[in-house]
């Protein structure tokens, strides 16, 4: 009668520990599936601007120094290639004329850009003169 109480008894904890396991890695099966779709929207990247909106950006005469400078930055970082050069003197005229603008600012942004596009090196100088012609 020992014995068999101790094998009932075995066999209990086993089905227990059985058990047990499954809900371990049952929930940390489930734990991690519902991990994966946090850190998937944590590392897409923002919606870039288009070129059009950050030109508006450029030809607000609120915009301080440091955005100014950074929207250049995010205008040379993600539309490197001249495409259209319409687009591109609008924007060289205008940060010429801007307000806020500094010398520094326009320097950067002539000598990066011509850089960027060898081609239209002649250009891109045609327009800063411009801009700058604009503003005195």
């Amino acid at each position: 009668m020992n014995i068999t109480l101790l094998i009932k008894s075995f066999i209990i904890l086993i089905i227990i520990l059985a058990v047990l396991m499954f809900l371990l890695f049952y929930l940390s099966k489930k734990k991690i599936l519902k991990e994966k779709p946090t850190q998937e929207i944590s590392t897409k990247k923002e919606p870039r601007e288009d070129l059009e909106s950050l030109k508006k950006i450029v030809k607000n005469k609120e915009t301080t120094s440091k955005e100014l400078q950074s929207t250049l930055d995010l205008i040379l970082k993600d539309y490197p290639q001249i495409q259209d050069f319409d687009i591109y003197m609008d924007i060289l005229i205008t940060i010429c004329i801007h307000p806020n603008t500094t010398t520094k600012i326009v320097i950067n942004f002539n000598k990066k850009l011509s850089k960027l596009n060898p081609k239209y090196k002649s250009e891109i100088s045609n327009a800063v003169t411009k801009g700058l012609n604009a503003r005195g």
